[in-house]
């Protein structure tokens, strides 16, 4: 596939924009949700299907990815047009996070034909939403020690145990599945084994979990004899553990999502900006106060900073050192900033920082106290901050392990 022209790519930004412009709608007349992990209603999810299902018709979503499984078939390069254009004109999240940020990848990368065939388009359209069953009560972010049991029984494996925090679980039709088929191995990760299954058949039930924010999306999910068809192993009996890592490189962000879009609205520091101007405290602008003007330059040179190592590591001469190093630091970094920024926007808004969404004294009907409660959500999911912290020490930097 050769590298489009300059002009190519003009054109096509062209008609993206245009695309953008006349069909996002931002407000649909209920509260959309800032990340795919707060789904909670049926209106949210089936006008988050349809935005999802017209980005894939009108080619902006999956471009890159080929036509025969489902995808456009174009240069990586257009993908990035069209996402810039989604977010030019602040589109809704796009739904199917698991199934093409992280799923699909992985099967673009390892899968059988078969599955890239069966599944690919599915992920693309909407029509086949995926979640993803790796943590387990008692073990979170430990995944070396799942427990949930995959039996062989001719055809079929069945299935016994527990998995926590499934987004969109209860919604889905696919899931991606970290399960125990042996502990005769040498250590804990040898007796793992990854699979695709179906969701809704016997033997499979979900039960939802209330977040903090007061809003739903997570699930917990209980396997009683459930049978699974036995093609749906990814790699061989026991090899779960390196499939797993490759869907945590994309879950991480330590390689980038080709099929393109986004899954969690990211605050614009202009508009923590906006919102510190109109600020007041003891009738004087707030960004009259040295200290909080201080900490509002701090906390944009470190989104410059994080743009400018996002950008960085795609040059390989400037990270031949340790060329997974910025890669690896990227999803810790960004998520605990973000975390970081929308707790010093409740700063601005005083005794009112205590008034949440549908109050008529909330700020922005309590877009900020909803994205701070939101933040904590990112710094867990995929591994939690202190996990991705072992990472990038041992992995990166070549520390020793801890005890």
């Amino acid at each position: 596939m050769s590298k489009p022209s300059e002009a190519e790519l003009k054109d096509f930004e062209a008609q993206a924009d245009a695309w953008f412009k006349e069909n996002t709608v931002t407000d649909p007349g209920f509260m959309l949700p800032l990340t795919f992990m707060e789904v909670s209603t049926d209106e949210q999810f089936d006008f988050l299907c349809d935005w999802q299902r017209k980005v894939y018709e009108a080619g902006y979503l999956g471009t890159s990815w080929p036509s025969e499984y489902g995808g456009h078939g174009m240069h990586p390069d257009f993908q990035r047009v069209a996402t810039r254009a989604m977010k030019k004109y602040d589109g809704p999240i796009i739904l199917n996070a698991i199934g093409i940020g992280w799923a699909g990848p992985l099967l673009m990368d390892i899968g059988s034909e078969e599955d890239k065939k069966k599944y690919i388009k599915g992920m693309l359209s909407a029509e086949d939403i995926w979640c993803q069953g790796f943590s387990e009560p008692e073990h979170g972010s430990d995944l070396g020690s799942a427990q949930l049991k995959a039996v062989r029984d001719g055809d079929e494996y069945v299935l016994n145990g527990s998995k926590i925090w499934t987004s969109l679980g209860d919604r889905a039709k696919y899931m991606i599945l970290l399960a125990r088929t042996s502990n005769d191995g040498p250590n804990k990760y040898a007796g793992l084994s990854f699979f695709l299954i179906p969701m809704k058949i016997p033997g499979i039930e979900t039960r939802r979990i209330k977040k903090l924010t007061g809003e739903y999306g997570f699930v917990q999910t209980f396997f009683t004899d459930a049978r699974v068809p036995a093609e749906g192993l990814v790699g061989k009996e026991g090899d779960g553990w390196m499939v797993a890592m490759k869907t945590l490189e994309y879950e991480r962000g330590a390689k980038v999502n080709p099929a393109g879009g986004y899954y969690i609205k990211e605050l614009d520091a202009m508009g923590v900006v906006d919102l510190a101007r109109k600020a007041e405290r003891a009738g004087k602008p707030l960004l009259d106060d040295p200290v909080m003007r201080d900490k509002m330059v701090e906390q944009m040179m470190e989104i410059q900073a994080l743009n400018l190592n996002n950008q960085r590591r795609r040059m390989a001469p400037l990270n031949q050192d340790r060329p997974m190093g910025l890669a690896m630091m990227n999803k810790l970094a960004r998520t605990e900033m973000i975390r970081d920024l929308t707790e010093f926007s409740l700063a601005f808004q005083g005794s009112r920082a205590g008034y949440y969404v549908g109050d008529e004294n909330a700020v922005d009907d309590g877009y900020w106290h909803r994205s701070y409660l939101n933040s904590f959500s990112a710094t867990i999911g995929g591994g939690t901050s202190e996990i991705q912290r072992n990472i990038v020490a041992e992995h990166v930097l070549g520390l020793p392990k801890g005890r």
